[in-house]
């Protein structure tokens, strides 16, 4: 993907597991300001933890599916927040292999557990 934004010449932010705590706090700040002009960020469901607010996206593009699917869940919230003022598309991309197709059929297979259980 970091590919593609540079060949788009599109900004972007990244947030992941390597990303540390200081850096992390400026990357939510300058994405959240009115006049950013990055319009990507790019986020982990695994480092996406609590205190993410990005109310002003306007799309979420799941990359790295989790076992859990509240991983996946949380990793939408983050954009469906209060203030949010556009309607949020939310895409999942998952490549064509065992290993990936699986993660999805048992997280789907845990969501829907969750669903009956509640």
């Amino acid at each position: 993907m970091k590919l593609y934004f540079y060949y788009r010449n599109i900004a972007y932010l990244i947030l992941d597991g390597r990303t540390k705590d200081d850096e992390r706090k400026k990357c939510l700040e300058r994405f959240n300001q009115p006049e950013s002009t990055e319009k990507v960020f790019v986020l982990s469901t695994k480092a996406g933890g609590l205190g993410l607010n990005l109310q002003v996206s306007d799309t979420v593009i799941l990359f790295d599916s989790d076992w859990n699917p509240q991983m996946d869940e949380q990793a939408k919230d983050r954009a469906h927040r209060v203030g949010q003022t556009s309607e949020v598309k939310v895409f999942r991309f998952i490549t064509a292999t065992r290993v990936e197709e699986g993660i999805l059929q048992k997280a789907t297979y845990k969501k829907g557990l969750d669903d009956k259980i509640i």
